[in-house]
């Protein structure tokens, strides 16, 4: 049934958002102006300044991946649930190729080994590229990130490294020669590891993913009550974490909400690999605890233990909601669903910006309804020893976490 037809038949959960034709009018209008041009575009949708504008950054920027994966996020739901996307305004075979042609500038980044985030800056769209067109070319890139990725593998740790040197105006990290620095958000960059190891059978890739889980698991959270740490810094020489840091949350010691997201997805798409329940229990940990210190309208502040009032964070809601999903697709526990539809369904009644329309016109497709990205209230790092605060936007990867959950819950049968 398609949205029009649930909402002809009186039916009006705010979770239709998700699959709403004015979603995809923000990710298509946001998209469509470099699809005139004659070279690929050079920078990618980041976040939104006061007016609700997007900033763009460069493609070797971390999120670059996020906005071309939001495109592949859309050409999967068309491809194969079209009642669920509007076919008449945005045909598969214009959005197939701006899934392309907005993920030129990420492949010339997965040769890197110079950052961890490989994972969010190609799997997001060459994943679905591979699986749904069979693209060698999107597939290619993935490997060669993968094995980037897995170049940054410290044995002597157990992890991955995540900044070869971390600066703010409280710590100074710069000697990576003693220091090995790994951030929760680490977490989510297994996955690419893992698809990886299954498509091509290199299992060296899948344990170093498994050993990264293991020693996070250990050294990442405040016991007994689950809470992340967002950076861990370690000692070379003897494999011991030295400094434990809430980098991008209020302060150390308290728990920042995106970072207790990225925990959740990350043990839920590990256990979801590796079928060990010990990932399984820990993304149920994680999950409860996020679960228990959400306010009474349900949409996370960006530091669960920051003073009141305080900023939101729409895009750890929906990192959330996607682990959730997860666990509730292995268990088929009742609960895990009915946290995640509640986490999607608060977020968007606090969060949800103007409606963005199809204006039927061939130069402008789309009227953005003042705002670009399909969520507000997204805080970036509101650390008082930032160097740049950046809080209460719109935040492509939020609007990315928002489209993918609206997959997951097709693919789930919910909707």
């Amino acid at each position: 049934m398609t949205l029009q037809e649930d909402r002809a038949n009186g039916k009006n959960d705010l979770l239709l958002e998700l699959f709403s034709p004015s979603a995809v009018a923000k990710i298509w209008g946001a998209a469509f102006p470099a699809l005139l041009d004659k070279a690929p575009p050079t920078t990618v949708p980041d976040y939104t300044d006061d007016e609700g504008s997007y900033i763009l950054a460069d493609y070797n920027w971390w999120t670059s991946g996020f906005f071309p994966g939001s495109l592949a996020t859309l050409l999967e739901r068309a491809i194969s649930r079209p009642d669920r996307y509007p076919l008449e305004e945005v045909h598969v075979r214009k959005l197939e190729f701006a899934v392309r042609w907005w993920s030129e500038g990420i492949y010339i980044q997965a040769p890197r080994r110079d950052t961890h985030d490989l994972g969010f800056m190609i799997v997001s769209a060459c994943k679905p590229l591979f699986e749904l067109t069979g693209d060698k070319r999107a597939f290619g890139s993935a490997v060669v990130a993968a094995h980037a990725l897995a170049s940054r593998f410290v044995p002597e740790i157990g992890c991955i490294r995540s900044w070869d040197l971390a600066v703010n105006k409280d710590y100074s990290f710069t000697t990576p020669d003693k220091e090995v620095v790994v951030i929760i958000d680490n977490m989510c960059n297994l996955n690419m590891l893992y698809w990886v190891a299954q498509q091509t059978g290199d299992e060296r890739l899948s344990k170093i993913a498994t050993i990264h889980a293991e020693t996070t698991l250990k050294n990442h959270f405040m016991y007994p009550k689950w809470g992340a740490h967002h950076l861990v810094v370690y000692d070379k020489a003897t494999g011991n974490p030295i400094h434990k840091i809430q980098n991008q949350g209020y302060k150390n010691g308290t728990v920042w909400s995106r970072g207790q997201s990225w925990a959740l997805l990350g043990y839920a798409e590990t256990y979801g690999w590796t079928k060990d329940k010990k990932f399984l229990d820990a993304a149920i940990n994680i999950a409860e605890y996020f679960i228990s210190q959400l306010p009474e309208d349900g949409v996370p502040h960006w530091d669960f233990d920051a003073p009141r009032p305080t900023y939101r964070d729409s895009s750890a809601a929906m990192i959330a909601a996607n682990g959730i999903l997860i666990i509730y697709k292995y268990t088929r526990e009742q609960r895990y669903l009915d946290w995640a539809l509640d986490l999607l369904r608060n977020t968007i009644s606090l969060s949800l910006s103007p409606h963005a329309s199809f204006t039927g016109t061939a130069d402008k497709p789309v009227d953005m309804g003042g705002f670009d990205t399909i969520l507000k209230n997204a805080t970036i790092n509101n650390n008082e020893n930032a160097f740049k605060r950046l809080a209460d936007s719109g935040l492509v990867y939020a609007d990315y976490y928002f489209l993918t959950a609206g997959n997951r819950l097709l693919e789930l049968g919910i909707y």
